[in-house]
């Protein structure tokens, strides 16, 4: 009996989420009676605002039809009244509402790039860009960013480096997943001035927007002079906390950039009907719903800024944004720490379950000695995760 066929290079090269890959471990784990605190993955525990719920239900057409390709129009006003409240101009005709960010991401990347297209990323980057460039046949050129001044961007002279006859855009996650830095108006500022000059395409990934603990947060859309560079890609699912949902957009000003996305819109046919309508209540007022949630965050960032100061021998900034933080630690690899963290390690019954932080960069070798940790816990429960890290530390390199 023949072998089947092969299957694509593409598939056989996307590369498996380094969030998810211990996660079998850790059920494993908790089988033989071990609690296991998840600092891996962004999933915030909170729950979501009933007045979402309220919307579903009042939902009474007798069809659950097809939404036009862009988004139902209440819906696409909605965004564009949520971006107005920022002071950005994203009107309902600059917007195509996506399945979720992620859908948005891969359908900026096609509109902009053609296959073997370069796209300069800053690593570490939020790890699934990897799998949407492959998916667009896109390849992403890193700049590494140093983690003693809070990966914030380097020089004008080593970005420009980076860039080559192929480069396309500018990918930048702000506030940054997995970093938790902020980009301030002047690195903004640079990053502009090089697309401008070398006429390449921002692609700014906003969605922890709210999530600004320490700096104002600034859209790419607050320079005038990249607006027909500018594409903003957006998701409702962490600021209203309906991950489940999977609703974001692709915005810009480039008329020619919403009608490509728009065309692959089509392809794919729609977006979630109830769910689209659903957020409008949460998008027409935005900061009651987001602000809880962002006070809660900042509350939940200084509890780790506080208990990562006292562990020994480990490096770190303090996160400006998101619910994330990239931390050095006194080991050799970062893979082997978290794998016997999740299957040998356990104090009193307990264990942490963290993210490596290799699987953030494309650069082969880098963030070997670091992890990633999504503050999604509960105050009792991020005090002990620390605490079991600072054990788990001591004992592994005793």
């Amino acid at each position: 009996m023949k072998n089947p066929p092969a299957i694509s290079s593409r598939a056989k090269n996307l590369q498996a989420s380094p969030l998810r890959k211990l996660a079998a471990a850790a059920e494993t784990r908790k089988k033989t009676g071990v609690k296991v605190y998840h600092l891996n993955i962004g999933q915030p525990d909170l729950p979501t605002h009933p007045d979402v719920m309220t919307a579903v239900r009042k939902f009474n057409e007798p069809t659950i039809a097809y939404a036009p390709s862009n988004g139902l129009a209440p819906a696409l006003q909605a965004w564009s009244s949520y971006y107005k409240k920022l002071q950005i101009d994203l009107k309902p005709e600059d917007i195509v509402i996506t399945t979720g960010g992620s859908e948005g991401i891969i359908f900026a990347l096609e509109a902009v790039c053609d296959a073997n297209d370069e796209v300069i990323v800053f690593e570490p980057f939020y790890t699934n860009y990897n799998s949407f460039a492959s998916l667009a046949g896109v390849t992403l050129k890193p700049v590494t960013l140093d983690i003693k001044d809070g990966f914030h961007l380097p020089s004008e002279r080593d970005i420009v480096k980076a860039i080559s006859k192929k480069t396309k855009a500018i990918l930048i996650c702000n506030p940054s997943n997995p970093t938790g830095t902020i980009f301030s108006k002047a690195e903004l500022a640079r990053l502009v001035k090089i697309a401008r000059r070398y006429n390449l395409f921002i692609l700014s990934d906003e969605v922890y927007r709210e999530f600004a603990f320490e700096n104002k947060h600034y859209s790419i859309m607050d320079f005038p002079a990249i607006r027909q560079q500018a594409v903003v890609l957006d998701s409702a699912s962490k600021r209203f906390n309906v991950c489940g949902a999977r609703i974001g957009i692709v915005g810009s000003k480039n008329k020619d950039v919403i009608a490509s996305v728009l065309k692959m819109g089509m392809a794919r046919l729609s977006v979630a009907t109830i769910e689209q309508l659903a957020l409008i209540p949460l998008l027409t007022n935005p900061k009651k719903y987001t602000s809880p949630i962002t006070k809660e965050f900042k509350k939940r960032r200084d509890i780790v800024y506080t208990g990562l100061k006292k562990i020994p021998n480990i490096t770190f900034s303090k996160p400006e944004g998101a619910f994330y933080i990239i931390i050095g630690l006194p080991i050799d690899d970062a893979d082997r720490f978290a794998s016997w963290m999740i299957n040998q390690f356990h104090n009193n019954k307990e264990t942490v379950l963290l993210a490596p932080a290799a699987g953030f960069y494309a650069t082969p070798g880098k963030g070997k000695r670091e992890v990633r940790l999504a503050y999604m816990l509960k105050e009792k429960d991020l005090k002990r995760s620390l605490e079991l890290l600072r054990l788990a530390l001591a004992e592994y390199n005793s």
